[in-house]
């Protein structure tokens, strides 16, 4: 059973850009905007980070702000993830959860940033 759906992912040169996409498996909108959910990151080797999560308020980790853009579309149960001036730094596997309490994972999308 699959929780979280990501995609978008793919191989970016320094500098560009790449939007990710998230559907959920929530189905009604009050529950959906009463929830905080996030994109995560895990590069090879390293622990999965929180890198950017969206509830009342959006955060970013100090690594990604104002390059990453968290956004949601209520109508649809999607997150989203603009990432723009991508890094080397930015290549892992990015997953979509909630903050409090995730469910299971998902596959990811895999994202390499490489000239």
């Amino acid at each position: 059973q699959v929780r979280f759906v990501e995609s978008g992912g793919g191989l970016a040169q320094p500098g560009g850009s790449l939007r990710l996409s998230c559907q959920t498996h929530r189905f009604i909108t009050s529950v959906f905007n009463s929830l905080e959910y996030g994109w995560y990151r895990q590069a090879p080797g390293k622990q999965r980070e929180l890198v950017a999560s969206i509830g009342r308020d959006t955060n970013y980790a100090d690594s990604v702000k104002g390059r990453f853009t968290i956004s949601r579309d209520s109508a649809r149960k999607r997150l989203f993830l603009q990432m723009n001036s991508l890094k080397p730094e930015d290549t892992a596997v990015y997953y979509c959860n909630r903050v409090r309490d995730p469910d299971a994972w998902g596959q990811g999308t895999q994202v390499t940033v490489s000239p």
